[in-house]
């Protein structure tokens, strides 16, 4: 018996450790990656798997030419990033993110998206 409570505490320490340690990671974005839309978005959300700091947090989206094309300031929300966009052309975006999680390790990326000109 005392060599299955062992055990068993040993897998919970182990579990409760390894979550613990898990860093934030981008779960989901809106368009999403490497998407082509069909109608421009007004926006830009993503979502992460842990809630951010916001004073560390930034988006950014450019086109082609690398001109920006969001504006205003990026709003962050628990796990959530947004920012808005100006009206859009047919072509292709680059989205540019870097999120601080509330365990301060820092995360960053980009990805792109196509609005259709149809």
């Amino acid at each position: 018996m005392r060599i299955f409570v062992a055990a068993l505490s040993f897998f919970f320490l182990t579990v409760s450790t390894a979550t613990a340690h898990a860093h934030a990671s981008l779960a989901q974005a809106s368009p999403s990656i490497g998407s082509t839309v069909s109608e421009a978005p007004h926006e830009v959300i993503l979502t992460f798997t842990q809630r951010l700091e916001a004073a560390f947090s930034n988006l950014k989206v450019v086109d082609a030419s690398g001109a920006e094309v969001s504006e205003g300031k990026t709003q962050v929300n628990d796990n959530t990033m947004r920012i808005n966009l100006r009206p859009l052309n047919a072509g292709i975006y680059k989205v540019n993110w870097r999120a601080v999680s509330t365990d301060t390790h820092k995360i960053e990326g980009n990805f792109t998206f196509r609005v259709d000109g149809q």
